[in-house]
């Protein structure tokens, strides 16, 4: 009887509940927007981050991340790589050599990173051929060949088929020297990395560091990020080798991690305010309900009506057009997220974010920029119905009759 009369209730003040459901919808489709740009943002700026640099997972000799080294090499390649490539969800992987170096064009010398890179492979794991801005890419097969950073480039003032001459030290302790040339200039999206990275073919690299084979890294590339945590247990499972260690992107970019959740930290407080302004809206409509209502209580008090009955048939009248407000809401905010996953927003200039460039924010239609949303309402409407409620069911049946 109770939930019959809510029904009643909502449709019989029409104004009052359209004003009531706005506010929910609002709110709703507000809080849905809010989260779909900010996981986009998010995924895209991990994605770019993982999948064009670092990778999904890497795997390394003990302790290397922690103290890189020349000599902390992982053997037998090909053996590790077949064994990470049989893991389920893996979808690419590729070795790379690192070293350090003083890389000389002309008269103009500098600091340079040496990458070692499986150019096929690579290109696979990493679209190491679309980072290219000038020139071309490495050739398959060593030859002497090397791309450079756009920003070692502007250093070194070099161009699309100049000679860099690269001295370094090789494992065996000899001084490491050759010339290069160089076929192409790279854009990774990392400033740092593009002033000193300068890539070489894998095997022209271990040749000029004297590693026979070795390498430093394997990044990873996985099928769905969300399971990387699954793939790297199955990976060091699989590997069964105590002096590998296989770590998640989240391991190998701690400071980068870090400055994400700090910065989805802010997040959660801007979906906080707007959960506020929902609850207050729906607060002030329905004490208002209440207030212009004060009479009808008290007839429904005067005939029997005890005040609980009274206190739940408040509630449900704030449950129900929740409930209708959260599914208009769903498809404002559906539709609000699929065109701006599909046009995004522009930025009026680049802004940086832990190294990355971006131009245009895309949203994400997800399960949670329903979810999150559908819950805030729906507690929010319920938890400050509360208060009208009550003060509904404590209304005196005589002072209620005096009322006009």
């Amino acid at each position: 009887m109770i939930l019959k009369i809510a029904f009643r209730n909502t449709f019989r003040q029409k104004r009052r509940t359209i004003l009531t459901g706005l506010a929910m919808v609002v709110g709703f489709t507000l809080l849905s927007v809010t989260i779909g740009l900010s996981d986009g943002a998010y995924g895209n700026i991990i994605a770019m981050f993982t999948r064009n640099r670092i990778g999904h997972i890497q795997v390394h000799r003990e302790g290397y991340l922690d103290k890189p080294s020349l000599y902390k090499t992982i053997n037998n390649v090909p053996a590790v790589g077949e064994a990470i490539q049989s893991v389920a969800g893996v979808e690419a992987w590729t070795p790379r050599v690192y070293g350090a170096g003083l890389g000389s064009v002309g008269e103009k010398s500098t600091m340079v990173q040496i990458i070692g890179v499986d150019v096929a492979r690579e290109t696979e794991a990493t679209r190491f051929d679309q980072k290219i801005v000038d020139g071309n890419t490495l050739a398959e097969t060593p030859a002497h060949e090397t791309v450079i950073g756009k920003g070692l480039a502007k250093i070194l003032s070099a161009t699309v088929g100049d000679e860099i001459v690269i001295v370094s030290q090789g494992a065996d302790g000899s001084i490491a020297n050759d010339v290069y040339k160089i076929v192409g200039i790279v854009e990774s999206g990392d400033d740092a990395t593009d002033r000193v990275g300068c890539y070489l073919h894998i095997e022209d690299a271990q040749e000029l560091l004297v590693l026979a084979g070795r390498v430093h890294e394997i990044v990873v590339i996985v099928s769905n990020i969300n399971r990387v945590d699954k793939i790297t247990s199955a990976i060091e499972t699989q590997l069964n080798d105590s002096t590998l260690d296989v770590a998640p992107w989240q391991e190998v970019a701690k400071s980068f991690y870090r400055a994400m959740q700090t910065d989805q930290q802010g997040d959660a407080i801007a979906r906080l305010v707007i959960m506020l302004i929902v609850a207050i809206g729906v607060l002030n409509t329905v004490l208002m309900s209440v207030l212009e209502r004060t009479r009808e209580y008290g007839v429904l008090k005067a005939v029997g009506t005890k005040p609980a009955q009274i206190c739940w048939l408040v509630i449900c009248e704030v449950v129900i057009i929740a409930l209708g407000s959260v599914c208009v809401g769903a498809i404002l905010g559906v539709l609000a997220n699929y065109l701006l996953s599909i046009y995004g927003i522009t930025y009026p200039e680049e802004i940086t974010f832990g190294g990355m460039t971006l131009k245009t924010l895309y949203a994400e239609v997800n399960i949670r920029c329903l979810a999150i949303p559908a819950i805030t309402v729906m507690l929010s409407a319920a938890i400050v119905s509360l208060f009208p409620a009550i003060k509904a069911a404590r209304i005196m049946p005589a002072e209620a009759m005096r009322t006009h």
